[in-house]
C-alpha cells in the first residue's frame, strides 16, 4: 500500500498506524517530528504532478482542508481519493478508523483505543464559560457553526459565542469581539501562529487562553491528550 496523505493530522495518524504506507505528505505534515517522505506542497496547493509521479494506491483528503478541483484532478488521473468529513469528536473517530481500514490497518491502534476512552470518559465541567476563538487576524475570523474544534471545547466546558452563527468560519470586526465580553479568548497557535506577543494584546482586560492548535484542530493520536492539554491551558488564562 502507497499513501499520500494531504491532511497533517491523518499523516500523523497513518504514519504510527501504518509504518511505511505513507510515501508523501505536505509541507504542513510535522507529525511525526521524524517523518521521512515525499513533500508534495501544501493542503491547498499541492503539487498534482509530483502526487502522480508517487503512484499512490490512495491519496486521503478532508473536505474542509483540501479543494475539490485538485482532488478531481487526482481522479482523473486514476488515483483513489478517500475525502473525510469531521465536524465533531464522534465522526473524527468514525473517520479515522474508516481511514486506517482503508490504509491496510488491520489490528485497532492502542491510541485510538486510548483516545476513545479519554473522550468517553471525560468528567463533567464544573462550570461553563464563554469563549471567542478567533483563528486568524487581518481580517479577524473566528470559530463559527459545526466545527471540530468547536465541539472539542464545547465538550471541555467552553462555549463558544459564536456556534450558531450562519457561517463556519465568520469574519468578525474586533470591536464586535471585545463587546462580546467572553469569559476567555482562546487563541490557537494554527491556522494563525498566535503567541504571548501577537494576538493577546487585541483584548486588552480579557484572560486569553494560549492553546495548541494541533490538540484542538487535529483529529488523530494528539486526540489522547488533547483534554489535559487544553484544560491545562485554559487555567492558565485565569490566574
Amino acid at each position: 500500500m502507497r499513501v499520500v496523505c494531504l491532511v497533517p493530522s491523518l499523516t500523523e495518524a497513518v504514519a504510527v498506524s501504518a509504518p511505511g504506507a505513507l510515501v508523501g505528505a505536505t509541507d504542513w505534515c510535522t507529525h511525526p517530528a521524524d517523518l521521512d517522505v515525499t513533500r508534495v506542497g501544501g493542503t491547498k496547493n499541492p503539487k498534482l504532478d509530483r502526487i502522480v509521479a508517487l503512484a499512490p494506491d490512495l491519496v486521503i483528503a478532508n473536505e474542509e482542508e483540501n479543494r475539490e478541483p485538485d482532488l478531481a484532478a487526482l481522479r482523473a488521473a486514476g488515483i483513489e481519493v478517500l475525502v473525510t468529513e469531521v465536524r465533531d469528536v464522534p465522526g473524527a473517530f468514525r473517520e479515522l478508523a474508516r481511514v486506517l481500514d482503508a490504509c491496510g490497518v488491520t489490528a485497532r491502534p492502542r491510541w485510538l483505543d486510548e483516545a476513545e476512552r479519554t473522550w468517553s470518559s471525560l468528567p463533567l465541567p464544573e462550570r461553563r464559560t464563554t469563549a471567542v476563538v478567533p483563528i486568524w487576524r487581518r481580517p479577524w475570523m473566528v470559530l463559527g457553526r459545526d466545527t471540530f474544534a468547536g465541539d472539542v471545547l464545547t465538550r471541555l466546558g467552553v462555549d463558544h459565542l459564536y456556534a450558531t452563527h450562519e457561517d463556519r468560519y465568520p469574519r468578525i470586526p474586533l470591536d464586535d469581539l471585545r463587546a462580546a465580553a467572553p469569559d476567555v479568548v482562546v487563541l490557537p497557535d494554527e491556522p494563525y501562529r498566535f503567541t504571548a506577543e501577537d494576538g493577546p494584546e487585541a483584548f486588552p482586560g480579557l484572560p486569553c487562553a494560549l492553546v495548541s492548535g494541533r490538540h484542538l484542530t487535529w483529529y488523530g493520536p494528539s486526540l489522547a491528550e488533547a483534554p489535559r492539554v487544553l484544560a491545562e491551558a485554559l487555567r492558565a488564562a485565569h490566574r
